[in-house]
């Protein structure tokens, strides 16, 4: 049975989200459970396009890229596929009519990063952030507002600016790796080898600035979905305080991190936030 193909590719994904990424996952399940395993489906597919530029480097990326970008849209048109991440988003892709454009702005994106090393230009910065960041938010408030079109156009520019922020938070926390190992720059006009604190300053501020229009959207979504995008939230804003307070040198060093502890300490002030309208 067909059906029985899809519970497996759900659950597939379901899986991904849980392996690569344990502060993404608890935001998840403080989602609906009628919503939840569609942003299941959307994350395992951003993750696995990921993987493959950042990660598979014993491999032709270029060859992986293309194969995965052919059994995408084959999925997208024949509205099935074997393999079962993009089986799963198929599903979630039509189900929310998500627009293609999103889809094909988020391959470009991740195109780039098999031969763009260095962002130069303000230009070339926004358009890779709104292909790897704010088209995913854009995909995610589709689920969330289950087709309402009046809502989704309300709260675009939030959920762009919130997918933004998490994007620009991973980018600064992993600038080691991203430096070191992938030989990548993503914010124009910094000197990485000499960050400094009025760099780092800048570039924070800059994430706040996108955090605070985030949270304006936040607070008008769905109940469905409100619970589970305000911790995530949460984790990054905090997470973005931690590598405020950090010094330069320590972040190009080391990868920060907020502790398990914490994070449950956030999942549970979010909560009673949530539950006294707070948010």
């Amino acid at each position: 049975m067909k059906s029985i193909f899809d519970t497996v590719s759900y659950n597939c994904s379901k899986l991904v989200t849980e392996t690569y990424s344990t502060s993404f996952s608890l935001a998840t399940k403080m989602l609906s459970s009628s919503i939840r395993a569609d942003i299941y489906n959307i994350y395992g597919f951003v993750r696995f396009a990921d993987e493959i530029v950042d990660t598979f480097h014993d491999y032709e990326k270029t060859a992986l890229f293309n194969k995965f970008e052919s059994d995408l849209e084959d999925a997208l048109q024949q509205k099935i596929s074997l393999n079962p991440i993009l089986n799963s988003f198929q599903h979630t892709y039509h189900k929310y009519q998500i627009p293609h454009h999103l889809v094909a702005s988020f391959m470009k994106s991740m195109r780039m990063d098999l031969v763009k090393n260095v962002y130069r230009s303000d230009e070339e910065y926004k358009e890779y952030i709104y292909g790897s960041a704010d088209v995913v938010g854009l995909m995610c408030l589709k689920v969330f507002v289950k087709g309402d079109e009046s809502k989704y156009e309300e709260l675009k520019e939030s959920a762009m600016a919130l997918g933004s922020a998490f994007q620009k938070v991973n980018f600064l926390r992993d600038l080691k790796a991203d430096f070191e190992d992938l030989n990548r720059t993503y914010f124009p006009n910094t000197n990485l080898t000499e960050l400094d604190e009025d760099s780092k300053t800048k570039i924070v501020n800059e994430i706040k600035a996108d955090f605070e229009l985030g949270y304006s959207g936040i607070e008008n979504l769905p109940n469905e979905a409100k619970f589970g995008v305000y911790t995530a939230y949460k984790y990054y804003y905090k997470l973005l305080q931690k590598l405020q307070n950090t010094p330069p040198l320590e972040i190009k060093n080391a990868r920060i991190r907020v502790p398990n502890y914490q994070k449950f300490g956030l999942l549970a002030k979010s909560y009673v936030n949530y539950k006294l309208q707070l948010v």
